[in-house]
């Protein structure tokens, strides 16, 4: 049994204080001797963040000012490296900003690994709940349905995301539950996960890039694991109602994102399943507002343009000016791999 535990808590921020200071002080609440620091990557916010976070005292608070926004998948990319590099903690746990541990959340892992339960697990993702106390879609753990038979018949015969989605019932378990991916909102990733499985892919910019880490991290060979008992709280919604994605330029990062998801999780058969997206994906259109819908158009097509050709050079300022309608350079094409 290990005594002593290097835990990091890695937050990554973007214009939103105060989430950010209630994330903040739950977390700098935990003792000493159960959370050896605080990292903060602020996306060059501009809310005043960074003067807040500069007047801070607490010497277990560290903060990575990032010279342009890199979106979440560049944050965490980043906060990862840097904390593997100066801390080498024996588990980090990521969170957004607007997402925090609920009072006992870290004693309650701390316990957990002392008694053994997750000897030879690499990854642990907390129960996520809004502040209402309801269960955070966006924040449920999946297993892969083409990995797993039964899941991938349910989902066959019209299961939707509930197929592969972890159920109301696991939350109230008392058990931890194997799973293949998870959500950067109360994850705990061992040194030897980091060692497997790198950092995220920081090009992925916004959407999916914690979905396709973990996925990756599994397929090859870590092991993940659900626990309902460590709980998390998530005050947040990603999409508007009606299921778009707004503002409008984050409909590329949103779909491009998924199919190189989907990639990973189908194998060959997401050519199989590439023509019900290519025929679905654009009727969305009919939900945004006439003046954004040729945005949509031009970005969802950019989307399936780069998913397939597994091209990730198109940076931020390309894809805003693409979502105005402004002529960009066209860039080179690059493998995410």
């Amino acid at each position: 049994m290990q005594e002593h535990v290097n835990i990091v808590a890695l937050v990554v921020t973007f214009n939103r204080l105060a989430q950010l200071q209630r994330t903040v002080a739950a977390l700098l609440a935990c003792p000493d001797d159960l959370l050896h620091a605080v990292v903060v990557v602020d996306n060059c916010s501009t809310d005043g963040t960074a003067g807040w976070l500069a007047a801070q005292t607490d010497r277990r608070l560290r903060v990575e000012r990032l010279p342009e926004n890199r979106g979440g998948a560049g944050g965490f990319a980043h906060g990862i490296e840097i904390v593997r590099a100066e801390d080498d903690p024996d588990w980090i746990v990521v969170m957004d900003d607007d997402a925090r541990p609920q009072p006992g959340a870290l004693q309650q892992f701390h316990s957990m690994l002392q008694r053994g339960t997750f000897a030879g697990v690499e990854g642990v993702a907390a129960a996520v709940r809004h502040p209402d106390g309801q269960i955070c879609r966006m924040n449920r753990p999946t297993v892969n349905p083409f990995w797993h038979l039964p899941v991938f018949l349910r989902t066959l015969l019209g299961g939707g995301r509930a197929a592969f989605h972890l159920d109301d019932a696991a939350f109230s378990a008392a058990k931890i539950v194997p799973i293949d991916g998870a959500s950067f909102v109360g994850l705990f990733l061992s040194r030897q996960a980091l060692a497997r499985a790198g950092g995220p892919d920081a090009r992925l910019f916004l959407y999916a890039e914690d979905a396709i880490y973990t996925m990756t991290l599994t397929r090859r060979g870590g092991r993940l694991v659900f626990a309902p008992q460590i709980r998390f709280e998530h005050d947040t919604s990603s999409l508007s109602p009606g299921g778009m994605v707004m503002p409008v330029w984050k409909v590329y990062y949103y779909h491009r994102n998924r199919l190189f998801l989907y990639r990973l999780a189908a194998g060959p058969a997401f050519w199989l399943l590439l023509p019900l997206w290519l025929f679905g994906w654009p009727r969305l259109a009919r939900h945004y507002a006439p003046a954004d819908r040729p945005a949509f158009r031009r970005l969802i097509w950019r989307a399936f343009r780069d998913a397939v050709l597994r091209d990730t050079s198109l940076d931020h300022a390309a894809v805003m000016r693409l979502a105005t309608g402004e002529d960009g350079p066209r860039p080179m094409t690059r493998d995410i791999g």
